[in-house]
């Protein structure tokens, strides 16, 4: 489990008020929005910018401590479970999403048929559907 100031160094990243409200943010709401992080973070250390829970996720995104995903039809949600090219399930009524391991073997965990040279290391799978709580609210 990813924690505060020791991860962020560990990265090599600048210790800041900022950057560990946004951390904990996404750390307590996975698959969480910007706008939500900011919401969060706000709670926290009183005030941020939008630009900084930016520049936080962004530096986050980029040292490997945090992943962003971008499910069609949403906007760009975060999550700290990195590393292991896990895929996601979004529910198409409420935009719930969960993650859902990899499908077949370790990362990329599908072959494409044609790599056309390419030398593939991930394999980015969103699986569709209705939840439960969804289903069972839907009209017989």
């Amino acid at each position: 489990m990813v924690v505060g100031a020791e991860v962020l160094r560990e990265h090599g990243l600048q210790v800041t008020p900022q950057r560990l409200a946004v951390l904990q943010a996404v750390q307590s709401q996975p698959h969480t929005t910007a706008d939500a992080v900011a919401d969060t973070a706000r709670g926290q250390i009183g005030s941020i910018s939008k630009q900084s829970v930016y520049d936080a996720l962004a530096a986050l995104v980029d040292a490997g401590i945090i992943r962003r995903i971008e499910p069609a039809g949403s906007a760009a949600r975060y999550e700290t479970r990195v590393g292991d090219n896990h895929h996601h399930l979004v529910c198409r009524g409420c935009g719930a999403i969960i993650d859902v391991d990899c499908v077949v073997g370790a990362a990329p965990c599908l072959t494409a048929a044609d790599a056309a040279g390419y030398t593939v290391d991930e394999a980015e799978v969103t699986f569709w559907g209705t939840c439960p709580t969804c289903a069972s609210s839907a009209p017989s």
